[in-house]
């Protein structure tokens, strides 16, 4: 059995494979499907039968926002605890100053290389991708949905 592969920019983007390749595409295709048929043969089961499967769709879609959401709000809460260790002063006050999308992509940064990346996130107002791009050390996190 080979080693995993240590996660860096290229491969840090998380699939789940029931999610992205099976479910989704499922209601997405089912949902198509009723809208041919809808139009195929128009009547009321057939729009009814479109309209559960936008719902179903629509929920797939909502369960798998509200976990990634959930899951921010831990990030930016660990971030903050992260950074409020690690910063000196000065910059430690300027914390409630970076964006969700900062704080999501500090998570990658090491502790070495983290003051250096907080304060040039805040100076040059840095995006999420930006300050991934920007990261020499690699912070993995396994734990993202």
């Amino acid at each position: 059995m080979s080693a995993p592969v240590p996660q860096s920019l290229k491969n840090h983007v998380r699939w789940d494979p029931l999610f992205h390749f099976f479910a989704l595409p499922v209601f997405l295709l089912a949902s198509l499907w009723s809208i041919i048929h809808l139009v195929r043969h128009p009547n009321l089961h057939t729009a009814g039968l479109m309209l559960v499967m936008f719902a179903a769709a629509i929920a797939t879609l909502k369960t798998r926002m509200y976990a990634v959401k959930v899951q921010t709000r831990v990030i930016r809460l660990e971030e903050r605890l992260r950074l409020h260790e690690l910063l000196a002063d000065p910059l430690r006050s300027r914390i409630p100053e970076l964006t969700e999308g900062q704080l999501v992509a500090l998570r990658f940064a090491s502790d070495g290389e983290c003051a250096a990346l907080v304060e040039k996130a805040l100076t040059a107002n840095l995006k999420n991708a930006d300050i991934k791009k920007a990261v020499v050390t690699w912070r993995a996190d396994e734990w993202r949905v």
